[in-house]
């Protein structure tokens, strides 16, 4: 059976269209995940209180800083998985699924148990409120049990979208967030018979949707005779290829890091902004919640470029690579700007649903917005070449150019101009750092020599 009438083929057919519909279940995906994450925080936050939602917002820098590192390699396991369909070899892909799924074992355990185990040292190097760290403890302590299914429920969906298929990952991403939405209130509160957990019921919450999500993914590919699935006599790939093994960390660390480059410096920024008291601060956090959505169609056409230009690089198509990058820069300035000129349409009634009418922030986030959000088409202009550059295994120097646009463009900025253009420096920041970022990712994709990168040595195939 051939990978191409097994899983969908992305070397064949309208690019753009194929991007388009590809990207969609991708980035409902990402809308679904926020809103989660949002009304989880409203039954934290609105009943049980101000330290609960403090709780779980400092672990969940724990959390992000742990799936930034699995989500390289999931990538690094996605590409590979790509190139190997792209160049119709279902054995390479799934020595791929079984070495890396290994992997994923091994490190999903170890943070389990030392991530529980250390859960007090982590909490108290985070300098939280007396009042919330008791609670910080019971909520990690759990999602630390939760933190194999989640990071076998991500790996699943990103090898997944690798074969090709965005659907499924969709599917089941719909009944993980519906089920921790549904027994969010059950676990917190004890409803239906249940003991009452408080801030660890949100926590087991996650943890059974993700558990039940996986099982029910999982059990439905075996059900379909999914082609990468192991089946009894595939069991071998468990055993971690060499090759495989270095490939995964080699390149997926690499692109783990990049989105702990992007958290850090939005730590940093966040630092500069509460210099100017808590209008400029609430002004921030509402522009900012506007930025997370308009941001979303770069994250998602970014992760199908880097499936549909893996595909080609394996098939050989640099044609159709080529003509990937071309079309998903156009696609993204069109999405990206579109959801731009709506905030300036609506800027004050969109900001509107963060702040009363009455707030003296409304005006200076409305202000923030004016500056900002158009850079975020640069923003996603770079997602888009470094996405094609990525699909060869050439991830360091999307990472580099990251460094550059952040740490030693944005950040040096927004302080060396402060006492001249006080707030306005920090808000200026993000033009230029995204400019930078789009003038580098777009160079090294002329220039640079990602076409000569590998995954993986060809010996190993």
């Amino acid at each position: 059976m051939d990978a191409q009438s097994s899983g969908r083929s992305l070397t064949e057919g309208a690019i753009g269209r194929t991007l388009v519909l590809f990207s969609l279940p991708i980035l409902a995906g990402n809308v679904l995940q926020s809103l989660n994450g949002s009304v989880n925080a409203v039954w934290v936050g609105r009943y049980l209180g101000e330290a609960a939602l403090t709780a779980t917002s400092n672990a969940n820098l724990i959390l992000f800083f742990l799936l930034s590192l699995v989500f390289g390699i999931g990538m690094a396991a996605s590409i590979l998985v790509g190139q190997a369909i792209g160049a119709n070899d279902v054995a390479l892909a799934r020595r791929v699924v079984g070495s890396s799924a290994t992997f994923f074992v091994g490190v999903a355990a170890a943070c389990a148990i030392g991530g529980w185990l250390a859960t007090p040292w982590m909490l108290a190097h985070l300098s939280m409120p007396p009042d919330a760290l008791p609670l910080a403890a019971d909520y990690l302590r759990v999602i630390f049990l939760a933190l194999p299914f989640m990071f076998g429920f991500t790996y699943v969906m990103m090898v997944l979208r690798g074969a090709g298929d965005a659907r499924t990952p969709f599917v089941f991403l719909v009944l993980s967030v519906v089920l921790d939405i549904a027994l969010n209130p059950l676990f917190i509160f004890g409803l239906a018979g249940l003991p009452a957990m408080g801030i660890a019921g949100s926590a087991t919450a996650t943890l059974v949707a993700n558990a039940v999500s996986l099982a029910a993914m999982v059990a439905y590919l075996y059900w379909k005779r999914h082609f990468l699935r192991l089946a009894r006599g595939d069991l071998r790939h468990l055993v971690p290829d060499p090759a495989i093994f270095r490939s995964l960390v080699a390149k997926g660390l690499p692109m783990g890091l990049q989105m702990i480059v992007m958290s850090l410096a939005m730590i940093v920024m966040i630092a500069f902004v509460n210099r100017y008291g808590s209008h400029t601060v609430a002004a921030y956090g509402a522009a900012s919640q506007l930025w997370t959505y308009i941001q979303m169609p770069g994250f998602a056409i970014g992760a199908a470029v880097s499936t549909m230009a893996a595909q080609n690089v394996g098939a050989g198509r640099w044609d159709r690579v080529e003509r990937i990058a071309h079309v998903g820069v156009g696609v993204i300035v069109a999405l990206t700007g579109a959801l731009v000129l709506v905030i300036y349409a609506f800027n004050r009634g969109a900001l509107g649903l963060f702040l009363p009418d009455d707030s003296n922030a409304l005006a200076q986030a409305q202000h923030i917005n004016a500056i900002v959000v158009w850079s975020f088409v640069f923003f996603g202009v770079a997602l888009v070449f470094s996405a094609v550059v990525r699909s060869t295994g050439a991830v360091i120097p999307p990472l580099v150019n990251l460094v550059v646009a952040l740490w030693l463009v944005r950040i040096p900025f927004a302080w060396l101009m402060t006492d001249a253009w006080q707030a306005d420096a920090l808000w200026w920041s993000f033009p230029l750092g995204s400019f930078v970022a789009a003038l580098l990712a777009a160079a090294y994709y002329r220039w640079g020599r990602w076409r000569n990168a590998r995954m993986i040595a060809p010996a190993a195939r």
